[in-house]
C-alpha cells in the first residue's frame, strides 16, 4: 500500500507518541501482573496507529479522460445537488454538487476536469461540521477554477471540516492540468463543492457513493460556453 507524502510526518510523530504512551503504561500498570491488560492496550494502540496510516493511503486509480464529463474529485457521499448563487467568482447561478468525505475515506483530491487553472484562492475560516450549509462560505477552504478546452469553467472548493485542520493544494494559476491528476489533500474528514454550469446534466443524486477519478458526476459537453463568454 502506497502512502501519500502528506502523511509521512504525522505517521512518524504519532508512532513515536504511541510508543511513549505504551512505555509509560507498561511501568504504571505493573505489566507482569496485568499481562492481559497490557496486551489489550497494545492491540488498541497498534490498531489506532494503523488507522492513521490507512488514512493517508494512496490507491492506484485508472485515469479516465473525457472532456464531456466531470469526474468526482474525491471519494465520499453526495450531500448536496442544488442551484446556488456564487458570489466569489461567477457572480451568478451555478449547479452545486457537494461530496462529504468521512475519516474512513481516501482523502486525496483529483482534478474533476482538465484545462487551464484560471483562478485559485485560499480562504482562512472556521471549522464547522463539513455538512453544515454555511461551511461552503465560512470554513477554511480553497477555491480553484479550471477552464476546459471548450471554454467551460468548473469551480471546486476544498473545505475543511470539524476534524480536518489542514488543506493541501498543488494548484498554480495559469498551469495546464489534466483530468484526474492529483490536485491536493485534506487531512481528517472534509468536503468538496463542485460548481458547474446551471444547465449541466447531473449524473448523481443525494446519498450516492462516489469514487474519485472513476465516478462521473455530471456531463458538461458544450454546456457553459455561452456562460463563459458573457
Amino acid at each position: 500500500m502506497k502512502i501519500n507524502k502528506e502523511g509521512y510526518k504525522i505517521i512518524i510523530v504519532s508512532g513515536v507518541c504511541l510508543a511513549a504512551v505504551w512505555t509509560l503504561l507498561y511501568y504504571m500498570i505493573e505489566a507482569r501482573e496485568n499481562i492481559w491488560l497490557l496486551s489489550l492496550i497494545t492491540v488498541l494502540l497498534v490498531m489506532f496507529w494503523f488507522f492513521i496510516v490507512s488514512f493517508f493511503r494512496e490507491p492506484r486509480r485508472i485515469k479516465i479522460h473525457d472532456a464531456d464529463l466531470v469526474f468526482s474529485p474525491c471519494d465520499g457521499r453526495v450531500v448536496v445537488t442544488e442551484v446556488v448563487e456564487d458570489d466569489e467568482y461567477f457572480k451568478g447561478k451555478r449547479l452545486q454538487v457537494s461530496i462529504f468525505m468521512s475519516v474512513t475515506n481516501v482523502h486525496i483530491n483529483w482534478f474533476p476536469v482538465g484545462g487551464i487553472v484560471k483562478y485559485f484562492k485560499y480562504h482562512p475560516g472556521r471549522f464547522l461540521l463539513a455538512w453544515h450549509p454555511k461551511s461552503s462560505s465560512e470554513n477554511e477552504r480553497t477555491t480553484t477554477v479550471v477552464q476546459t478546452a471548450n471554454g467551460t469553467e468548473v469551480l471546486f472548493r476544498q473545505i475543511a471540516g470539524f476534524v480536518a485542520r489542514r488543506i493541501v493544494s498543488y494548484v498554480k494559476v495559469d498551469e495546464e492540468v489534466h483530468q484526474n491528476d492529483k490536485c491536493g489533500f485534506i487531512k481528517f474528514g472534509s468536503r468538496i463543492d463542485i460548481l458547474l454550469p446551471e444547465n449541466a446534466e447531473l449524473l448523481v443524486e443525494i446519498g450516492d457513493r462516489v469514487v474519485g477519478t472513476l465516478t462521473p458526476i455530471a456531463r458538461i459537453g458544450d454546456f457553459g460556453v455561452e456562460d463563459a463568454d458573457e
